[in-house]
């Protein structure tokens, strides 16, 4: 039982507060051939043993098969595995004539935590043309058929009238250590986010960015400053994969985020046009520029498997769902749930925190909202706060955190948080800003001229010297200038690679190493940082 319970600790904490566990497989994959009986002891156990440690035990997946077959020649297990490659399903088939039945579960280990900071959370940026799907997740309700989930989540007048989205807006799902989803609605309104965290263990953050290629410039700020785990990529079945669906998807690839496919409308479809959609679909992920595996889930077996494989492998799970009947809604809220956390976040290295948004809140001041990207955050600490126009960095007190609208005395590294800070005024901050430890030695500088390897995925004419273009680099948005680059002739065309020096308009907080997205009306190009100039 110790030992048990020391394997389930180190796999829950390296899982960030959650763990995957397998009953009737042993660790190389071979079935265990588990009776019934036998089967509910070592259920009883792992439950026992969880419930030491302070965890609950949540049965994701029941399966009972037949006896097992003879061991399969390696030809076999090869023929097999390129089938697998290519089939859009993973369930297999269950062998019921067989009178010995064996069985096999998934389980979802997760840590009940003691408070707020301790919630596990994942960000979700949400892309494509519809809305409605986030509205239905998050409000625990259908839509009419008409758009009235949607219309909760917009944030200003003009997006009601248009129902399209123009801002960075927020919304969270909940699911309990039970691995339940939270109840959203609360004596017939809308729960607030602290009633949802309260009851809690995991909190899934969707990013909802604007789906429209006029807003394009929010969307990708989205996607760079908020530090995204997974892009859930919404395309409506009777559309198809029309222009900016690809352009999310680019986005998604260039900045090397997992991407998760949700077709939507699959209830007033036609079945041939959605049959086009899916094909069309197929074909770009399979394409030589995705290079993905689509993986069609539809059994809550599929779910299991995929999210065990989604972060590590090129798999590109696809789920087809209706907002009005709710088909499909279940597996892809399982999926949500059971989905592991993919980016690692050092605690141990110096505070880095990226300033997103900022608010003047009545009572409390300057506040600043963002994502810690290393290092802890205590109320109370002081960090430096820059570059401003001169490139200069400042020394500020945090005097209040909060985290999903909840005070807390600290915020780790990889979530994201809100600062109430002491005595600066709101109009000397802006988006990009950064917050570093304040033993950062030597003092931080901001800088305007840096050297970039970069890869020019399409422009019509030619890049030369002083092109101006609007230049993504995680929180960081504002205009560059070429000044020059390592080609013979000094010009730039579609699919050519080449270290360029930028110029920034304005000072900016840059990482060696890290990735930018450079764009300019059609022109796009990703790269990344390979040295800070001046």
């Amino acid at each position: 039982m110790e030992s048990l319970q020391t394997l389930l600790a180190a796999r829950i904490r390296e899982g960030s507060g959650e763990a995957l566990f397998e009953i009737g497989i042993e660790e190389d994959g071979a079935p265990m051939n588990l009776t019934d009986p036998e089967y509910q002891t070592a259920l009883a156990t792992v439950r026992t043993a969880a419930s030491a440690i302070g965890a609950e035990v949540a049965i994701m997946y029941e399966k009972t098969s037949g006896a097992s077959p003879a061991a399969p020649t390696s030809a076999a297990v090869e023929g097999k595995e390129k089938a697998a490659a290519t089939a859009p399903t993973i369930a297999e088939p269950v062998n019921d004539n067989d009178q010995t039945a064996f069985k096999t579960s998934y389980l979802m280990i997760r840590k009940k935590p003691k408070s707020v900071e301790e919630l596990l959370e994942l960000r979700v940026a949400v892309v494509g043309n519809v809305s409605t799907l986030l509205g239905v997740l998050t409000k625990g309700v259908l839509d009419d058929g008409r758009g009235k989930a949607r219309v909760n989540l917009f944030r200003h007048k003009h997006e009601i009238d248009s129902g399209r989205t123009s801002s960075v807006g927020m919304e969270i799902l909940g699911f309990d250590a039970k691995s339940q989803p939270v109840p959203t609605m609360s004596h017939g309104r809308n729960a607030p986010w602290d009633e949802i965290c309260a009851k809690a263990a995991k909190v899934l953050s969707f990013i909802d960015l604007a789906g429209h290629e006029r807003y394009l410039k929010t969307t990708v700020f989205g996607m760079t400053g908020c530090a995204p785990d997974f892009v859930m990529l919404m395309i409506g079945s009777n559309a198809g994969i029309i222009g900016m669906t690809k352009e999310h998807l680019g986005l998604s690839l260039a900045l090397g985020v997992p991407v998760l496919v949700v077709i939507t409308k699959i209830d007033m479809c036609p079945p041939n046009v959605l049959e086009n959609t899916v094909n069309q679909l197929t074909k770009i992920l399979k394409s030589a520029g995705c290079r993905k595996i689509p993986m069609f889930v539809k059994s809550p077996e599929d779910v299991v498997v995929t999210a065990g494989n989604f972060v590590s492998e090129r798999i590109c799970p696809i789920f087809q769902v209706s907002n009005v009947t709710g088909e499909g809604l279940d597996l892809l809220k399982n999926f949500l749930n059971v989905l592991p956390i993919s980016q690692k976040y050092n605690k141990d290295q110096p505070v880095e925190y990226q300033i997103t948004d900022t608010f003047s809140v009545p009572f409390v001041g300057t506040v600043v909202s963002g994502v810690v990207m290393n290092g802890i955050v205590h109320a109370g600490d002081q960090l430096y706060l820059g570059p401003d126009g001169n490139g200069a960095f400042q020394m500020v007190t945090v005097k209040s955190i909060q985290r999903k609208r909840l005070n807390v005395p600290l915020a780790c590294a990889g979530q994201s948080a809100s600062f109430g800070l002491k005595k600066v005024r709101r109009s000397t901050i802006r988006k990009g800003m950064v917050m570093l430890d304040k033993e950062t030695t030597p003092v931080p500088r901001g800088c305007r001229e840096f050297e970039a390897e970069i890869l020019v995925l399409y422009h019509s004419t030619t890049i030369g010297h002083k092109y101006q273009a609007m230049l993504h680099c995680g929180a960081v948005r504002q205009t560059a200038r070429v000044l020059a680059m390592d080609k013979a002739d000094q010009i730039l065309r579609t699919g050519d690679r080449a270290t360029v020096r930028f110029q920034f308009l304005q000072p900016a907080y840059l990482k060696v190493g890290a990735r930018l997205i450079f764009r300019e009306g059609r022109t796009k190009g990703i790269g990344k940082v390979s040295k800070i100039v001046a």
